[in-house]
């Protein structure tokens, strides 16, 4: 049963065609503050429109009275005890009562009269959460006016963060997404998920299988909603049906554009929209290599496949990722400005000699706060069973240094995951990460990971394409921060 797990790629045949979320907050002490505008002034509304029993989400809406801001910086005091555990269109850290929250990349302007918002959610004591009553913009006092020039003192340095052990412990939620077929599909399988929490949702993608691969698209609040949350299945969008797998999702912040990154056999494919909440509004596939595979894959791919694509960028250059299922990791580079476009130089980012250490789905992520990049790849383990090593380096280019990458210390595998509801599976398998931000650096807070995962029922076998995967979260457990 597991020989031809073993040696088939999830995606090989292609001539057959409510967990705790991810905590975005960081312990604080120096804060790097922007100088304040010229001639400051701002004002400030914030609602929590939805509250619960030691929960609840907030909305923040601030307007610059002033001359106008090129990266602003926004804090207040919580009275009560309450904590920011996730936020969205903004970076938030916090110290004690102190809360600061700094734009990002797509939003750090904010014009004179100009407006800009952002949300979170948090964590309260029961149900006391009075609303802060003092904001701050840069510095300045945000009274509804514009006051006289002021000057701020500005702390360099990164913000302190917490940081990635050198061992991880997880928990994982049952089963949260399954298949969920309808009269033109007759889904068996979810799996190969991408996530975002956008907006006050989790947005997932995944592939679907019935007798070829397509993607699916499904939003909720909260994870206890995933079950229940409608598929929409994206061969109805302009992405059309054939064979598509794998995908990544990002907010692309230089275009204001969302990518939607995937295989469709023979390439790296992505398609595009404006809106990710509307499935049907994704653009057609384009690829990302006019002339087809690379020559240095082709020369060493052997009976592999060139599998699962992965894109992240740092401040000048957006890197690609793929794996070929014969102990190789590829990474291509362009330029941020060419991007998508001009994807070359393309070189072996790291191999090992059994293929099955090194096999497919490779994960690239920021490290918040540092400059520390996290690299996590899928292997096949002794026992037959899916699993996660890990690396980390100072830039997207290395060198990588092992950080849990042995089947003994690893990244994420059975293991060292606990199932609170029972173990409903042995693999732990293709993934990815709730990330603190959706843009294309792909950044993380090393608080409290979650990662999104597919497994299965242990007793399933046969054909490796008809495998009946599904979809859970994994969260971290032995957190550093």
């Amino acid at each position: 049963m597991f020989l031809a797990r073993l040696f088939t790629s999830r995606r090989a045949r292609l001539t057959a065609v409510a967990a705790v979320p991810l905590i975005a907050v960081s312990t604080l002490a120096a804060v790097a503050v922007p100088p304040a505008a010229a001639a400051p002034g701002c004002s400030v509304t914030y609602s929590a429109p939805s509250q619960w029993d030691g929960g609840f989400t907030a909305n923040v809406s601030v307007t610059n009275l002033g001359d106008a801001v090129n990266g602003w910086t926004l804090t207040w005091s919580f009275s009560a005890g309450q904590q920011v555990r996730q936020a969205w269109n903004a970076e938030a850290t916090q110290s004690g009562a102190e809360v600061t929250v700094r734009n990002v990349s797509y939003n750090a302007v904010i014009p004179t009269g100009g407006r800009v918002e952002f949300g979170f959610n948090g964590s309260s004591t029961g149900t006391a959460n009075p609303n802060p009553t003092a904001f701050t913009l840069n510095g300045t006092l945000c009274t509804g006016g514009v006051g006289p020039t002021t000057t701020t003192t500005t702390t360099t340095g990164n913000p302190p963060v917490g940081s990635l052990p050198s061992s991880f412990r997880w928990n994982s939620s049952g089963v949260l997404i399954s298949p969920k077929p309808d009269a033109t599909h007759a889904n068996i399988a979810v799996k190969d998920p991408s996530v975002i929490f956008y907006n006050g949702k989790y947005h997932v993608f995944a592939s679907t299988y019935t007798d070829g691969y397509n993607l699916m698209y499904t939003s909720f609040s909260d994870w206890s909603q995933a079950s229940a949350a409608p598929h929409h299945y994206l061969d109805r969008s302009g992405i059309g049906a054939g064979y598509r797998a794998a995908p990544q999702v990002f907010y692309f912040a230089p275009q204001r554009l969302w990518y939607l990154v995937y295989q469709t056999g023979s390439n790296a494919s992505y398609s595009t929209t404006t809106d990710i909440s509307d499935p049907a509004s994704w653009s057609t596939p384009k690829n990302f290599y006019a002339n087809g595979m690379p020559q240095i894959i082709r020369d060493n791919i052997g009976n592999g496949y060139w599998v699962d694509f992965w894109t992240v960028c740092d401040t000048g250059k957006c890197y690609l990722f793929s794996s070929d299922d014969n102990g190789h990791l590829y990474r291509s580079e362009t330029s941020l400005a060419q991007f998508p476009n001009g994807f070359t130089n393309t070189v072996i980012a790291m191999q090992d000699s059994d293929r099955h250490r090194l096999f497919e789905a490779a994960n690239v992520y920021k490290i918040a706060g540092k400059d520390q990049w996290l690299l996590v790849h899928e292997a096949i383990g002794t026992d037959g069973r899916r699993w996660f090593r890990s690396w980390t380096a100072p830039s997207i280019t290395g060198p990588w240094t092992g950080l849990a990458e042995s089947e003994s210390n690893p990244f994420a595998r059975a293991n060292n995951v606990t199932f609170p509801a029972g173990q409903w599976t042995r693999d732990i398998s293709h993934g990815e990460m709730v990330r603190t931000n959706a843009d294309q650096t792909m950044e993380i807070s090393p608080c409290k990971l979650s990662y999104l995962y597919q497994g299965m029922d242990p007793g399933a076998g046969g054909e490796y394409n008809r495998l009946p995967w599904r979809l859970g979260l994994l969260t971290q457990t032995n957190s550093t921060c």
